[in-house]
């Protein structure tokens, strides 16, 4: 998810196209919560890991 969040956030910047770039920063901040959260030791969507 944040890898795609990059790509995004890249190519709305690049391209000049806004929506690609606010999608871009919600999917890689959506990531991040997510990847912090199971590296704290939480269990997200049910499993102990994110990946």
């Amino acid at each position: 998810m944040m890898v795609t969040g990059v790509i995004l956030l890249l190519l709305g910047y690049f391209l000049g196209i806004s929506i690609l770039y606010t999608i871009g920063g919600i999917l890689l901040v959506i990531g991040l919560v997510l990847w912090i959260a199971g590296a704290m030791g939480n269990a997200v969507g049910g499993r102990p890991h994110y990946w």
